[in-house]
């Protein structure tokens, strides 16, 4: 395992070799800059519409949704006026967070398909796992037992025209001995069906290299979270430019690594406040990395 001091130093390194190597690199030219809604948690969930209105105005051109629930649409609003806002602003949604912890626990499908009937009604591709409780993953057989259940939900959602995909943190990248969460998820999962969207800011507070990752399954990492690590606390996060990690280096190995979409996120420490960090991510992005 990489420790992040190491990766953010030899990241250089292998930005310099990607350009010598430029069958590996990718051009992100024109590529949409989305956001995850849940930045915007506080004020999604009480202003639907105004928060999709600033984020068009911004420059995002995707977002990924989360909050979904089969009785109150999108925190009041439902599906069909949800996609007339995004719609109206040119936003698309390729890709939502939703709740899956039932499925995994007892495989009831009935939310599943309330996610899917909403992923299609959307235009989305990806229906995206995002968080695992901590009692569904306690040891190796666990992570086995959830990669089993993401291959079932993965089949029905390609009879629905979806793909499944699956959001981490850092607890995925603990050991069992040997191995991680995230071997046996990347083992056991069918690479046609299951997609992974690599969370760029855990996977390196976790002390693991994004670029290993790329190197080590290359083609699985079909969407990122692109949230950047604060220079003096790890445990919060930054806007993109403004922290520790190298997204240079990682933009760069883009091809390698399967993307095709990117979401920004950021959870805590908005300096000066939500808003202007939601921008700032933005025009860095805009301005150093596509």
């Amino acid at each position: 395992m990489i420790k992040r001091r190491d990766f953010i130093i030899n990241s250089s390194l292998v930005l310099g070799a990607l350009a010598i190597a430029p069958s590996l690199a990718f051009s992100t030219k024109q590529r949409n800059i989305g956001l995850q809604l849940y930045t915007l948690r506080n004020m999604f969930s009480k202003d639907v519409k105004g928060t999709l209105e600033f984020v068009a105005r911004t420059g995002y051109k995707e977002i990924e949704t989360y909050g979904y629930s089969a009785e109150k649409g999108f925190f009041g609003t439902s599906v069909k006026d949800f996609k007339k806002i995004l719609a109206d602003n040119g936003l698309k949604a390729p890709s939502g967070h939703y709740e899956f912890n039932s499925f995994i626990k007892n495989g009831n499908t009935d939310f599943l398909k309330s996610c899917m009937e909403c992923t299609n009604q959307l235009e989305s591709e990806y229906i995206t796992v995002p968080h695992l409780d901590e009692k569904l993953r306690s040891n190796l057989d666990d992570y086995k037992r959830i990669a089993q259940k993401l291959n079932e939900a993965a089949v029905l959602c390609k009879q629905s025209g979806l793909k499944l995909g699956y959001h981490n943190h850092d607890f995925e990248f603990k050991k069992f001995g040997t191995q991680t969460g995230y071997d046996i998820l990347l083992a056991e999962t069918d690479i046609e069906l299951v997609d992974f969207e690599l969370d760029l800011y855990w996977a390196v507070r976790s002390g693991n290299n994004p670029l290993e990752l790329f190197e080590a399954h290359p083609g699985r990492f079909t969407m990122w979270h692109v949230k950047d690590m604060d220079k003096l606390k790890t445990e919060w996060n930054t806007e993109v430019g403004e922290g520790t990690i190298n997204f240079k280096s990682i933009f760069a190995a883009a091809q390698l690594s399967g993307m095709k979409r990117f979401f920004v996120e950021q959870e805590t420490n908005y300096k000066p406040d939500i808003l202007e960090s939601t921008v700032k991510s933005f025009n860095y992005i805009k301005k150093k990395l596509i």
